[in-house]
């Protein structure tokens, strides 16, 4: 069938996108699902920082790609060996297919499924087949298994988890990337007990679906902490007991002096070495530093190693959230249905496929905080 869909040629095009247009909106031709596949039209696709970093060249991939890998849909046709699910159903797209059967998997840490990471890395669905094709012929890889910039994608079902009809698809998409990553940093990779005190450094989608969760989890104070004043000042609407300006030369100093010493559990989002070292320098002696951004290949930070371990400080790092998505992604949406996980407020645009350049024009300049495309 064919397809509209944004496809990357050339990584490193300058600023601004709405003029350099690094996304073409291409007329692909989509082969049917094959076994284990399903067919699922887009309805929603969220624009993520992990887009962004593939489009300027931090994470190179196999170009010319489909992008897109935050998104919801509803199901249109199943390939065999396909019975949990029917035609009609909705669906959050995953961004790692887990296999079942590696070590990983086995020791319930999908996440990290080999099968899966070798494939996303090579531009293939878990079967290791590309399904999309230029008008010329020419193979066009997937994006993380999804290719959700697109009107129609076919998906590995290991891609998939079934979702409550009621739930509108641009809230939906959001639950697949970064209230999984965000919310699953917090109570899967550092397990934060109520009580504890947690800091937020980088307050994109991911750092405040993760504030949120932190709040859920019953963190007695939630300190949020970035360079933009309107991003602090939503994460304080949100719920954040303290707000810091990262960019401030005091900044952990002023941390330190509030929190008594620093934060039980802080979360780095920013993607950067600077925001890293922040959310090192403002944990507190025997407290746990994770981070979850995802800087370019080459960055690097060196851990004062006697303060590591005269502190006995603990420093992870967090993929996807630790999720195990048929478990979390439920049990997410099961929250935010009750009211205790409001990630319909991180919801800063809706736009058209057309204008997906322009999305990440504020993605990149810090003026959005979760755009989706919605496809009527």
């Amino acid at each position: 069938m064919k397809i509209r869909a944004a496809v990357l040629r050339q990584t490193g095009l300058p600023h601004p996108y709405r003029q350099s247009r690094p996304l073409a909106i291409e007329e692909l031709e989509l082969a049917p699902p094959g076994r284990d596949e399903v067919l699922v039209r887009i309805r929603a696709a969220g624009l993520c920082h992990s887009d962004l970093s593939v489009i300027n060249g931090d994470r190179p991939r196999p170009l010319p790609m489909a992008l897109g890998h935050e998104a919801a849909g509803e199901v249109v046709q199943l390939g065999d060996g396909v019975t949990d699910l029917q035609t009609g159903d909705h669906v959050a797209l995953v961004f790692v297919p887990s296999c079942g059967h590696c070590m990983p998997c086995c020791e319930g840490r999908p996440a990290l499924c080999e099968p899966g990471a070798q494939a996303n890395g090579n531009g293939t669905l878990l079967s290791g087949a590309r399904l999309l094709a230029s008008a010329q012929s020419e193979a066009v890889n997937h994006h993380l298994g999804c290719s959700a910039f697109a009107e129609y994608a076919v998906v590995s079902r290991h891609s998939l988890v079934k979702i409550d009809p009621a739930l509108p698809f641009d809230e939906a998409a959001l639950f697949g990337c970064a209230v999984l990553t965000g919310v699953g940093a917090v109570v899967n990779t550092a397990q934060v007990r109520a009580g504890q005190s947690v800091a937020v450094v980088g307050l994109g989608g991911v750092g405040l679906a993760a504030l949120l969760g932190a709040l859920a989890a019953g963190a007695r104070e939630v300190i949020a902490i970035d360079l933009a004043a309107d991003k602090r000042q939503l994460a304080t609407r949100l719920g954040a007991t303290m707000a810091f300006d990262g960019g401030a030369p005091d900044c952990v100093e002023a941390v330190r002096e509030a929190t008594g010493g620093g934060a039980d559990h802080v979360f780095e989002f920013a993607g950067s070495v600077r925001a890293f070292e922040t959310a090192y320098r403002i944990t507190r002696r025997g407290g746990t530093t994770t981070t979850a951004g995802l800087p370019p290949a080459a960055a690097q930070f060196g851990l004062p190693m006697v303060n590591l371990v005269a502190e006995e400080r603990t420093v992870k790092g967090s993929y996807i959230g630790s999720c195990v998505p048929l478990r979390d992604l439920t049990r997410y949406i099961g929250l935010y249905r009750g009211g205790r996980l409001p990630v319909n407020l991180l919801l800063s645009h809706r736009l058209r496929l057309e204008d997906i350049n322009e999305g990440f024009d504020r993605l990149h300049s810090g003026e959005a905080v979760r755009q989706v495309i919605v496809f009527d």
